[in-house]
C-alpha cells in the first residue's frame, strides 16, 4: 500500500460473532495435551494413596515394586524429604490461621483418603500403575474428622499437632468498619416492630470435573528446568516452585500447553507437580505424571462445602434493615493456595444487589479429614448469591408479595451508581431494572405466574415453581492494594505486550493462561480493532513463562476486564511510538496526524500511511527521525483501580411432581448485563455453560464420604454429572451498561452463569410446593429430597428438622436456629 492510499474502511471486531480460533485444533485434536508430550528417555511415575482418611504411616515395603518389570525406582517420602518441597497457602486471612504442613508426599501420616505415600516410577504407566500395586504400607488407623460441624467442636482432630480443627475465624462488621450500622440492633429492632427471617443452608462440596485430567512433565536435563503443566496459573506455579524448591526461578521454565478446561480445579499447585519435579530432578531424566479420573474425583481439590446460617432483618413492608451472616467453612486436610481465601470473597457479596443499611459476615474456616478445597467456578460468590437469594424469596412469602416484588424494593436503582454498598464496595455501574424488564418478557412471566394459580386451584399433583436470581459479583480479581490489605499473597495486575512484525503481522503475548474461553478469539478482536489490521494476521502468544515472562493468569473472570485493559494499553504504546515516525515519513508534523482504521492520516489532506508500513521501515530503519529507536514492539502492565461488577437476571420454570418428587426444567431465561461485549458468540458459550453447572448444583452433583472419611461418590457412576440429554434449550440475552474501570467498557462473564443459576433453580422448586409448607429443599434437589421436604412439612429433606443445630462461628458453640421466626408464611 502506498503512502498516498486510504485503506477500506472494515467491520468493526469488537461486538462481532467470531468462530474461535482455536476450535480447528481442539475440534480436531490436533492440539498438545501435556499428556500427548513425549521426551527422549522418559519414565512415568504412578502414586500410592491412602485408602485412610486419617493414619499413622508404620512401615513402607517397596521391594516388591522395584523388583517389577521395568520399574526404575519406587520412592517414598522420606526419600524425598530434602527435595520435595512444600505446598504453600497463598492467603491466610488471619495472622493466627492455623495451616498444618502439606507435603507433597506424606512421611509419617495421612490427613486425608487419597494423599501421596509412595511414588512408583517405571518405563510406562501401565507398568507403573502395577508396580504401584505391589508397595505394602502399614497404617495405623487414626479417628477421622469428617463431619464439618462435628469438626468444628474438636470433637475429632485433623492435625492432633495443631490442637484444633479451626483454622481461622475471619470476621466483617459494616459498624465496626465504617460502612454501615450495628446489625445486632437491626435485628433487634425488626424483632419488635418488623419481620426477621432465619435460614440455614448447606453449600455441598462439589468437585470440578474437567475434561482433561490433570497431567504433568518435568524435563531436567540442559541448563534450565522445564514443567509442562495441565494448570491454570502457569506464572504462579513456577514463582511457588522456586520459592519452596530452592531451584531459581532464572533457571525454571512451567508451560502451560492447551488445557482442557479447569473451572478453577487447576488453579492451585499441585503435590503431583512438585513430585514431578522431585522424581526428575532425582533422576536427571524427564518424568511424567498425569492422573486417573478416579484419581481426579478423590485427590485433585473440590469446592463448596458450607454450612450458611443467615439472619435477614427488614420492616414491615419488606424493606431490608440488616443481614448477619455466619459461616462455617469445610478447608478440607489442608490449607490450600486460595482455599481459606474463598469464603472471604463471597463475604463483599452477601449483601448482593440490595441496600442493606447494616451488614456482618463471619466465617469459621475448619479442618477436616477430607479431599482438600479450593476455588471453583465462582469461588465465594455462588455460595453468597444462593444465601441472598434464597432469603429475599423467603423474605417475599412472609410479607405476601412476588418474588420480584421484593427484589424492587430493595435492590439499588440505576440512577444510584456509582454505589458504595454496605460492605465497602464501589459498584460503579448498572441497570438491574432493565435487565429484569427484558429477562421477564422473555421469560413470560405473568402468564406462568397465571398457570401456577391455575395448577394448584385444580390440585394438579404436578404443581409449577417460578425462580428468581437476581445478582451481581464481583470479579476481574484486582486490585493489588485491596487484595493487599486482606493479605493476600499476589497482586491483582496483568501484562501484555504488542509486537509489530515487518510482513504486517502482529503478535500479543499476554500474561492470561487459556484453559477454553476463548482468549487467542477475544484478544485478537482487540488488538485488530485497535492497530487498524485484519483479524487474521494477529497471533496470541500465552501459557508459557519464557515467552510470556510476566503475568498472573487465569481465574476469578479477570483474563478480558484487566489481560484485555493491559492490551489496550499496549497497543495504544504501539500508536503512539509509531507516531513520530509517521510524521516523519509523510513530512507533517505528529500533532497533525490522526490514527484510525491502522492508518495514520495528515488531517486536510489524503496523506497517509498504514501502520503495517510504518512497521517495515521500522524493520529497515533506513529513514527514521534522529534519536528514534527502531522498534514499535510495546507492552503495559495494568492495575485496576476497583473490581468488576456484571450483573443479571435469571427466571426458572420447574415443574414438581408431589407425588414422586420429581423434578422437571420446563423453561430457563437469563438477561446479563457483562459491560460492551467483544464476542457475543464467545459470551453466549460462557453463560451457556456456567448455566448448566450452577444447575448441576442445585439437582445432581454431590462429593459424599462415608463416617470414616472415604469418598463414596469417587466416580461418574456415583457422582452424577450432567449430559446434554439432563438439559434444555435456555434462552439468553443481555442488556449494557458499559464499566467505567476499563476502556473497553467490559464486565466478566466466565462466572456468571454458575452464580445465578443455583438459586433461580432451587427457589423454582421450592416455589412449587411452598404452599404445601415446604420453605427448603437441600441440594441437589432429588426426587427423595423434594418427596421427604413434602411429607415432613417443610424440613427441607435434611436431617435437622425444623429447629436445626448450627455453629456460632464466634463462640464456637452449636445451638439451634429458629427457621420460622418473623412473619411467617402467607
Amino acid at each position: 500500500m502506498t503512502a498516498t492510499e486510504a485503506r477500506p474502511e472494515t467491520q468493526p471486531e469488537i461486538g462481532r460473532d467470531r468462530r474461535r480460533k482455536e476450535d480447528q485444533r481442539l475440534i480436531t485434536g490436533r492440539t498438545r495435551w501435556t499428556d500427548n508430550i513425549t521426551l527422549p528417555g522418559m519414565v512415568h511415575v504412578a502414586l500410592v494413596r491412602s485408602p485412610f482418611a486419617h493414619a499413622r504411616i508404620t512401615a513402607i515395603d517397596t521391594t516388591a515394586a522395584k523388583a517389577a518389570t521395568n520399574v526404575v525406582d519406587v520412592f517414598t517420602g522420606q526419600d524425598l524429604a530434602e527435595t520435595q518441597g512444600v505446598l504453600i497457602n497463598a492467603w491466610p486471612i488471619t495472622p493466627d490461621q492455623k495451616t498444618p504442613t502439606h507435603l507433597p508426599v506424606a512421611i509419617d501420616r495421612v490427613a486425608f483418603a487419597g494423599e501421596v505415600v509412595a511414588v512408583v516410577v517405571a518405563r510406562t504407566p501401565a507398568e507403573a500403575r502395577d508396580a504401584a500395586e505391589l508397595v505394602d504400607v502399614d497404617y495405623d488407623v487414626l479417628p477421622a474428622a469428617v463431619d464439618l460441624k462435628e469438626a468444628a467442636a474438636d470433637r475429632v482432630l485433623a492435625h492432633p499437632d495443631l490442637g484444633t480443627n479451626r483454622s481461622a475465624h475471619w470476621v466483617f462488621d459494616s459498624g465496626e468498619a465504617g460502612t454501615g450500622g450495628d446489625v445486632a440492633e437491626a435485628i433487634a429492632r425488626a424483632r419488635t416492630d418488623g419481620i426477621v427471617i432465619e435460614r440455614e443452608y448447606r453449600q455441598q462440596r462439589l468437585i470440578p470435573a474437567f475434561m482433561e485430567p490433570r497431567s504433568t512433565v518435568c524435563d531436567p536435563t540442559g541448563e534450565q528446568l522445564t514443567v509442562w503443566s495441565a494448570t491454570q496459573i502457569p506464572h504462579i506455579l513456577r514463582y511457588a516452585l522456586a520459592a519452596t524448591t530452592g531451584i531459581p526461578e532464572s533457571k525454571l521454565r512451567v508451560i502451560a500447553p492447551d488445557v482442557g478446561g479447569g473451572f478453577g480445579g487447576k488453579l492451585q499447585t499441585t503435590p503431583e507437580e512438585w513430585l514431578t519435579v522431585a522424581v526428575a530432578r532425582r533422576l536427571g531424566r524427564p518424568v511424567k505424571y498425569t492422573e486417573t479420573r478416579s484419581e481426579s474425583l478423590m485427590a485433585g481439590h473440590h469446592g463448596r462445602d458450607q454450612w450458611q446460617r443467615l439472619t435477614l432483618a427488614a420492616d414491615r413492608d419488606g424493606r431490608v434493615t440488616g443481614l448477619h451472616v455466619d459461616l462455617l467453612a469445610d478447608l478440607g486436610a489442608y490449607v490450600s493456595l486460595v482455599g481459606g481465601g474463598v469464603p472471604v470473597l463471597g463475604a463483599f457479596m452477601y449483601n448482593a444487589i440490595y441496600k442493606f443499611p447494616a451488614y456482618r459476615f463471619e466465617v469459621q474456616t475448619v479442618l477436616t479429614n477430607k479431599t482438600w478445597t479450593d476455588a471453583y467456578r465462582g469461588a465465594g460468590r455462588p455460595e453468597a448469591t444462593y444465601a441472598i437469594e434464597r432469603l429475599m424469596d423467603e423474605l417475599a412469602a412472609a410479607v405476601g408479595v412476588d418474588p420480584l416484588e421484593i427484589r424492587e424494593r430493595n435492590w439499588i436503582r440505576h440512577e444510584e451508581f456509582p454505589f458504595t454498598t454496605v460492605a465497602g464496595l464501589e459498584y460503579d455501574s448498572g441497570n438491574y431494572e432493565a435487565a429484569t424488564a427484558r429477562a421477564t418478557e422473555m421469560f413470560g412471566y405473568d402468564e406462568l405466574r397465571a398457570e401456577q394459580r391455575r395448577r394448584r386451584e385444580a390440585g394438579d399433583p404436578v404443581q409449577l415453581g417460578i425462580g428468581v436470581s437476581t445478582f451481581t459479583e464481583m470479579c476481574g480479581l484486582a486490585p493489588s492494594r485491596v487484595l493487599g490489605s486482606l493479605d493476600y499473597g499476589a497482586g491483582g495486575w496483568e501484562h501484555a505486550s504488542v509486537r509489530m512484525l515487518p510482513t504486517g503481522t502482529v503478535e500479543v503475548v499476554t500474561g492470561a493462561s487459556a484453559h477454553g474461553q476463548g482468549h487467542e478469539t477475544a484478544f485478537s478482536q482487540i488488538v485488530a480493532d485497535r492497530l487498524g489490521v485484519p483479524f487474521e494476521n494477529v497471533e496470541v502468544l500465552h501459557g508459557d513463562t519464557q515467552v510470556a515472562h510476566k503475568g498472573l493468569d487465569t481465574y476469578g473472570s479477570r483474563s478480558l476486564v484487566v489481560g484485555g485493559e493491559a492490551l489496550v494499553r499496549a497497543a495504544d504504546k504501539v500508536i503512539e511510538r509509531a507516531r513520530p515516525i509517521a510524521a516523519h515519513l509523510l513530512e507533517a508534523e505528529p500533532g497533525d496526524l490522526e490514527f484510525r482504521g491502522g492508518r495514520f492520516a495528515v488531517r486536510g489532506t489524503d496523506q497517509g500511511m498504514a501502520i503495517t508500513d510504518i512497521a517495515a521501515a521500522v524493520f529497515a530503519a533506513h529513514d527514521l527521525p534522529d534519536g528514534v529507536e527502531p522498534s514499535l514492539d510495546s507492552e503495559a502492565t495494568f492495575d485496576p483501580v476497583n473490581f468488576n461488577y456484571p450483573h443479571g437476571t435469571h427466571l426458572c420454570a420447574m415443574e414438581v411432581d408431589t407425588e414422586t418428587g420429581q423434578v422437571r426444567m420446563r423453561s430457563y431465561v437469563c438477561c446479563d448485563d457483562v459491560g460492551n461485549v467483544i464476542n457475543p458468540l464467545i459470551v453466549s458459550g460462557q453463560v451457556h455453560g456456567g448455566l448448566v453447572q450452577g444447575i448441576s448444583q442445585a439437582l445432581w452433583e454431590e462429593a459424599v464420604h462415608d463416617e470414616s472419611g472415604t469418598l463414596v461418590s469417587g466416580s461418574f457412576v456415583d457422582y452424577l454429572l450432567p449430559t446434554a440429554a439432563d438439559t434444555i434449550s435456555f434462552a439468553v440475552d443481555h442488556t449494557t451498561t458499559p464499566a467505567l474501570t476499563n476502556t473497553l467498557g467490559t464486565k466478566g462473564v466466565g462466572e456468571a452463569g454458575t452464580i445465578a443459576s443455583t438459586p433461580a433453580v432451587v427457589n423454582a422448586v421450592v416455589d412449587a410446593v411452598r404452599h404445601l409448607g415446604v420453605h427448603d429443599v437441600a441440594m441437589p434437589c432429588t426426587p427423595e429430597r423434594v418427596w421427604r421436604a413434602i411429607h415432613e412439612g417443610g424440613a427441607g429433606g435434611d436431617t435437622e428438622g425444623a429447629a436445626a443445630p448450627h455453629f456460632d462461628a464466634s463462640t464456637g458453640q452449636e445451638g439451634t436456629v429458629d427457621r420460622t421466626s418473623g412473619g411467617g408464611h402467607p
